[in-house]
């Protein structure tokens, strides 16, 4: 007899009722996700989670008592096992970036699609980041400064910073693009198992968090220009 796959168990929080509601019967409909238990506020999300102990704590970005920000960082001291999802209504939240510094793995906006959902929580119960394309931008905008200011970067280094080999800041520079790995793969005409491994070896190189952190790394250095030669 074939044992049945372990499921991930979500707990999650959201203010509004029938967003809460929403998401309930969509992760419950999927056979690897169970929706241990739903929150109204921050400050319910926090004793839910510490209750339930759930693989990933799916969590609006703005609520009542405690924002999406907020949720996280305490978690990250008294639940730092449980992957954080955070969902936005907006890709220019300003809470994105504290989130991030927080410890959350992954980022959606509300707009994303039950699949591109599920997806993204599958992704960060496995400790890896999922990032919108929008909250990717956003990101790099935060860093970079306002739309239309251009950014205060060094200019190029004649050797690639961090440690990083020439190919390695080529990769760093289409992440901060926002390209996916699929995408590098056809654009340095390599295989998508090959950029992965790129992607390891840079994150162990510079100890950031995950993808959102190595786009900030990647604008901090000014390596958002044009490829190295």
């Amino acid at each position: 007899m074939t044992a049945e796959p372990l499921k991930i168990t979500v707990v999650l929080a959201d203010d509004q009722a029938v967003v809460r509601d929403g998401l309930v019967l969509l992760l419950s409909a999927s056979d690897d996700v169970t929706v241990l238990a739903a929150a109204r506020d921050g400050r319910e999300a926090v004793e839910l989670v510490l209750q339930h102990r759930p693989d990933v704590a799916l969590l609006d970005l703005r609520m009542p008592e405690l924002d999406g920000a907020e949720v996280t960082a305490e978690l990250a001291v008294s639940a730092p096992e449980v992957r954080v999802l955070v969902l936005t209504t907006f890709a220019d939240d300003d809470a994105i970036l504290p989130a991030l510094r927080a410890g959350a793995l992954g980022y959606l906006t509300k707009d994303a699609t039950g699949e591109e959902l599920l997806a993204a929580i599958r992704e960060v119960a496995a400790g890896r980041t999922a990032l919108d394309p929008s909250v990717q931008r956003r990101l790099v905008e935060l860093v970079s400064g306002p739309a239309g200011t251009p950014a205060a970067t060094p200019p190029p280094p004649s050797q690639p910073p961090g440690g990083l080999t020439r190919r390695e800041v080529e990769v760093v520079r289409l992440v901060a693009e926002g390209l996916t790995n699929g995408q590098i793969a056809r654009r340095l005409v390599l295989s998508e198992a090959t950029v992965k491994t790129h992607l390891n070896h840079i994150l162990a190189k510079l100890d950031v968090d995950g993808r959102p952190g190595l786009v900030a790394w990647a604008w901090r250095q000014g390596l958002g220009g044009e490829a190295v030669r």
